[in-house]
């Protein structure tokens, strides 16, 4: 978790930013003068907390977005760190090659062997660069399908990170069948044996999310966002320039509690007061004791009768109104 001298503030978050530095001062004063201040540095400290929760419940849906993308905000692999233990990454999808941007392998939650997958984006430029800022190419949806079959042959439950601004649209992965190997997991992820629960922790758009996104459970986190296209593309497509993607985010009616209203999700994970990347041990305790209740429900059923809901889920989502003439 990055320290508050070298954190990274929104736009809206510039009154904690302010406090955090008047703080800061103020320990400064103390170093200098051999002044206690510390009462007044608790007096700050306690106002940090209150601005931190005046501000995150009274967010737009484009400042949710923003908070979802949030540069210091825990990505897969630190969710990994902080619940499971005895992780073994795996890697390849045994076709092309290894796809660094779709992370996966075997971990022990709660004392019971899981197959974790997921998006991870990475904590600088060099690092997103390696992990192509999350998005996957083919290779990264094949290897992913290689290890929930993996986890369905030893009869071990599944869990999904989403965190992805979309499948990696490239010439290269169109031509290597980008669309097919989305709607292949889709399409193989209905019928896999084994419980799977899948939680959007940071973007959720598109085919990119769904490839990893079909589950017994579906899961987001609070400050998070899931739909079929990003607002800034939504508004570059419905209004010809990206000036409109604050109106775009209202519109498509992305975030948690909407998607929750809706029906296309089971419940929302909380957060810590601020988001996510204020506090990743709170983030991931909360997020580890959904997974962990979630498990203990889903294990019991019968194989196909697990089957047979999944189906029934994802085919009941939507609703329409019927005009006759």
């Amino acid at each position: 978790m990055p320290q508050d001298q070298v954190r990274q503030f929104l736009d809206f978050e510039k009154p904690i930013k302010d406090l955090l530095d008047e703080i800061e001062l103020t320990k400064e004063r103390t170093e200098k003068t051999k002044i206690d201040l510390s009462d007044q540095v608790a007096q700050l400290e306690q106002k940090v907390a209150e601005t931190r929760k005046n501000i995150t419940g009274n967010l737009t849906d484009w400042q949710r977005v923003q908070l979802s993308r949030h540069p210091d905000r825990p990505y897969t692999h630190k969710y990994i760190e902080l619940m499971t233990e005895n992780y073994v990454e795996l890697y390849g999808d045994r076709n092309i090659k290894d796809d660094k941007a779709m992370v996966g392998g075997f971990a022990t939650l709660d004392g019971q062997t899981v197959m974790i997958i997921g998006q991870q984006k990475g904590s600088n430029t060099k690092k997103r660069q390696l992990r192509n800022f999350g998005m996957a190419n083919p290779e990264g949806y094949r290897k992913a399908l290689r290890l929930m079959k993996l986890a369905e042959k030893f009869n071990k439950p599944i869990i999904t990170l989403i965190d992805t601004p979309g499948a990696f649209p490239g010439l290269e992965a169109e031509e290597r069948g980008q669309g097919e190997a989305i709607a292949r997991n889709i399409y193989e992820m209905m019928r896999l044996k084994v419980p799977v629960i899948c939680v959007i922790i940071g973007e959720g758009a598109s085919g990119g999310a769904l490839g990893i996104g079909v589950g017994d459970r579906v899961f987001m986190m609070e400050n998070t966002w899931y739909t079929v296209i990003s607002p800034e593309n939504c508004s570059t497509i419905l209004w010809r320039s990206w000036d409109f993607k604050m109106k775009a985010a209202e519109q498509l009616k992305l975030t948690s509690a909407k998607m929750k209203e809706f029906g296309l999700i089971d419940g929302i994970v909380p957060e810590p007061e601020g988001g996510a990347h204020w506090n990743y041990s709170v983030a991931a305790h909360n997020l580890k004791q959904q997974l962990i209740a979630s498990l203990k429900e889903l294990k019991p059923k019968d194989p196909q009768q697990r089957i047979n809901d999944r189906i029934e889920k994802f085919s009941r989502m939507g609703f329409w109104e019927e005009y006759k003439q």
